[in-house]
């Protein structure tokens, strides 16, 4: 009945009710395709009811962009920086803000494409999970354009592009993905999906045309193999020494005001916070030694060209965090974790070591992935991005989190012994010295120039013992100083 009633309204009630003061006016062209629709055999009450939801002459409406759980237990974000304003055009997929939680920094983007009408939050405010994030006025609704996902419907033409349906299977895709295919010429047929459902996502265009073009995606860990330059060849040996230029962090003068300051907790420091205090319900064995790292030196200046020509600048922290894996195998129990009711024991098969660095947001500690499969250039490689993603403040959780045995590499700073404090669940630690040029005597007995470093190990006295934190100290020592001795372990 409902069908009949609104086929036997009169023109000028169903002008009204299609252009409601919610839509804009309409024009006889656009009732042609109501009428298509209308005068299907079989009409149904919840086919019009969503007819007149995506009415292709429906007017834009404002639609609150909430800000998602982004995992990890977080209930609360800092935002660190808005990359949009108050009337900018966003489309899906631009970055909206940059928002930081106490594990990691995010870039959240849009779902909509449309007008940015409000802000609900200013820089450094305190915004909450499942509240409102800003408000977007989304643009009328294009004909053939859903909000939702959108189900490619069967090819009705031959154009290279339409490509809609492959061996009887639909590909699904919103219209700012099919867009983006279009514009690289890329059949949607030919991606493979990663989504719900098989759904296309824009890193799966991104993805499959750099497979095609031959391009290295900004996450991999192996870079591009570089020759050197023409130059770099005729060049006098000393400039072989010269290292990749780091940026260094900008000294800012300080202000005095004279009057005391109360701020809240924020980001990393409140993370710390919490971390420290866990880590003093963990009764810690200190354990230090001094390390010779001249043979260290030497073979690091040979490789530094080489390493140089492809792109990657070659530290000593790879030869550190390499060592420290090899002795890993051989004392497992320092890549463990303890359960809350210390019960249990957990061997980590992975090595995920971590790296202490001191950044502009506070202390943070990314971590190298499965270290024991990795050689040094590759390590190298990956703490050079590291690196650059934390000066940057880009660093997101999967870099953050996940870490099962930590290096301090306080020595950067200055220093030579320092007392480390365990990160939890992981249950030990190293903190590494500067590197001092002193007089040592060698096998014959003669005064020599060496390069010395100092370690400070920490160990969960609960389950390591000091002879285990010994042993696996002097392992690690030995690999160092005798760097040819590492080949005999290394896979």
């Amino acid at each position: 009945m409902a069908a009949v009633t609104v086929l036997r309204c009169s023109g000028r009630f169903m002008g009204r009710l299609i252009c409601a003061p919610q839509f804009r006016s309409c024009t006889r062209g656009r009732f042609i395709r109501s009428d298509y629709i209308l005068n299907k055999p079989s009409l149904k009450i919840g086919q019009q009811r969503r007819f007149f939801r995506n009415t292709p002459v429906a007017a834009g409406q404002v639609l609150q962009f909430k800000l998602s759980d982004i995992g990890e237990g977080i209930t609360e974000v800092t935002v660190k920086e808005w990359y949009v304003k108050e009337g900018d055009t966003v489309s899906q997929f631009d970055s909206i803000c940059e928002v930081q939680s106490d594990k990691a920094s995010v870039t959240i983007t849009s779902r909509y494409d449309g007008v940015i009408s409000k802000l609900y939050y200013n820089v450094d405010d305190t915004a909450i999970v499942g509240k409102p994030l800003v408000d977007i006025e989304t643009e009328a609704v294009k004909v053939g354009a859903l909000e939702e996902d959108v189900l490619e419907a069967p090819a009705v033409s031959h154009d290279e592009h339409t490509h809609q349906e492959i061996k009887g299977q639909k590909t699904m895709a919103t219209p700012a993905v099919r867009r983006l295919a279009m514009e690289n010429n890329i059949k949607l047929s030919e991606v493979v999906g990663t989504g719900r459902d098989g759904r296309i996502l824009k890193e799966d265009i991104l993805n499959y045309l750099s497979k095609q073009t031959g391009a290295i995606l900004p996450l991999s860990p192996t870079p591009e193999i570089v020759p050197p330059p023409p130059q770099a060849r005729t060049a006098p040996l000393q400039q072989k020494d010269k290292t990749l230029p780091v940026a260094k962090p900008a000294v800012t003068k300080p202000v005095f005001t004279g009057k005391d300051r109360t701020e809240p907790l924020k980001g990393f420091h409140k993370a710390m916070v919490k971390t420290m205090s866990a880590a003093l319900k963990i009764p810690h064995f200190g354990y230090c030694d001094e390390i010779d790292l001249t043979q260290l030196a030497q073979l690091r200046e040979e490789l530094k060209s080489m390493a140089e020509s492809r792109g990657v600048r070659l530290s000593y922290m790879p030869f550190f965090i390499k060592a420290a894996s090899l002795g890993l195998l051989h004392y497992p129990i320092l890549n463990a974790s303890l359960d809350d009711s210390c019960q249990n024991i957990t061997y980590k098969a992975s090595h995920n070591i971590g790296l202490a660095m001191d950044t502009q947001q506070g202390l943070i500690v990314p971590n190298v992935k499965n270290v024991q499969l990795l050689s040094i250039f590759d390590i190298a490689a990956e703490l050079n991005r590291l690196q650059t993603l934390g000066a940057t403040g880009q660093l997101g959780t999967s870099e953050l989190t996940g870490g099962t045995f930590t290096i301090s590499n306080i020595g950067s700073i200055g220093g030579t012994y320092a007392k480390p404090v365990i990160l939890p669940p992981e249950v030990a630690i190293g903190a590494l010295g500067k590197i001092q040029a002193l007089p040592r005597f060698n096998a014959k007995g003669e005064v020599v120039k060496a390069h010395i470093m100092n370690v400070s190990w920490s160990a969960d006295h609960r389950i390591i013992d000091g002879a285990t934190m010994s042993r696996f100290s002097n392992l690690w020592k030995s690999y160092l100083e005798n760097p040819a001795s590492m080949l005999m372990d290394l896979k």
